[in-house]
């Protein structure tokens, strides 16, 4: 393989696993579990392809002494390496493992995302030629590239599915999300993709609005809204920062909630907002499930669980279990 082609194959791995990874922040349905295995393969192919092109290219560049494009590459490397390692280990762990307050997999998640502007940076002006479609396809892939991708495709299956034995060695029990299981019934661990804190609620003067394509617009307190009718649930939370909990949740059914307000019977979207600006659009196929909880595992929400009211919506991620719930908006 020449080092175009190995150049191509990683812009297109690397193309793939950020896509794939991103998807699978809101793939909580198991339909989507190929993506997934996608997302395992492609990581195990980068981390044999990214090594073959450490080994081609440090050596060259040192001795051309092209030193900022080593310091360019190095950072680049080094997240690529982060990324990897983060997602490697959090397969083969075992358990939940922890670095102060995140998670490796939400780690890894951030040096991913970091990889982004670095790799565009690296990539112009010059190297962003060998990917013009044009120069592609103007020759066939020749039969050597051909045999290489496939080793690389063996030995990155090898290493993911290496991975995973390791994890089912160490009586790991994850989820196809790659979430690990948490003991069913119990009360939410206070993380947030993000990171952000709590934000200051005053529980006399909250409420939740009601907007949009509604026949009524609502403006409700907390006893008003629960006035309305609680209902139990039972529903999985699959958290991107990497555990898994099935408990039950009580509150306000959405769909209740907007048939008070005679809203749009066909909406775009029902829009869920946090008091901290997170929203997260519905369609129509979630509604009839979602529900505004204020209990958890038989207990009032806890602040830092998006007390006064979070979003319980089954079959997504839990990046879009809104917490602290302030306004629904139908578009």
């Amino acid at each position: 393989m020449s080092n175009a082609a190995l150049d191509r194959l990683l812009a297109l791995l690397v193309t793939v696993q950020l896509a794939s990874g991103l998807l699978t922040l809101r793939s909580g349905v198991p339909a989507t579990a190929p993506l997934f295995w996608l997302h395992g393969l492609i990581g195990g192919m980068l981390l044999v392809a990214s090594v073959e092109k450490l080994r081609r290219s440090v050596g060259p560049a040192i001795r051309r002494r092209r030193w900022r494009r080593l310091a360019l590459g190095a950072g680049l490397t080094l997240l690529v390496a982060a990324a990897l390692a983060g997602g490697f280990a959090w397969v083969a762990g075992g358990r939940i493992w922890s670095i102060g307050p995140w998670t490796i997999l939400t780690l890894h998640v951030w040096a991913a995302l970091a990889i982004i502007p670095v790799l565009l940076f690296h990539l112009l002006p010059r190297r962003v030629a060998l990917l013009r479609p044009r120069g592609v396809l103007a020759k066939p892939i020749r039969r050597r590239t051909l045999l290489a991708i496939g080793a690389i495709g063996m030995l990155g299956a090898f290493a993911w599915g290496g991975a995973n034995l390791l994890d089912r060695l160490r009586s790991g029990d994850r989820r196809f999300t790659g979430s690990r299981w948490l003991p069913d019934g119990g009360i939410p661990p206070p993380t947030t993709f993000y990171g952000e804190g709590t934000p200051p609620i005053d529980a006399p003067d909250w409420r939740l609005r009601v907007t949009g394509r509604v026949a009524t617009p609502l403006t409700l307190d907390l006893q008003q809204l629960t006035a309305v009718g609680l209902v139990d649930r039972d529903a999985v939370l699959d958290c991107t920062s990497g555990w898994v909990l099935r408990t039950s949740w009580r509150g306000v059914a959405l769909s209740e909630i907007l048939r008070i307000a005679g809203a749009d019977p066909d909406p775009a979207f029902v829009k869920v907002r946090s008091a901290t600006g997170w929203m997260v659009p519905l369609e129509a196929a979630d509604l009839a499930d979602a529900l505004l909880a204020t209990h958890v595992a038989g207990e009032p929400l806890p602040t830092a669980n998006g007390w006064p009211l979070r979003l319980v919506a089954p079959g997504r991620r839990g990046l879009d279990w809104v917490k602290w719930v302030t306004e629904v908006e139908v578009t």
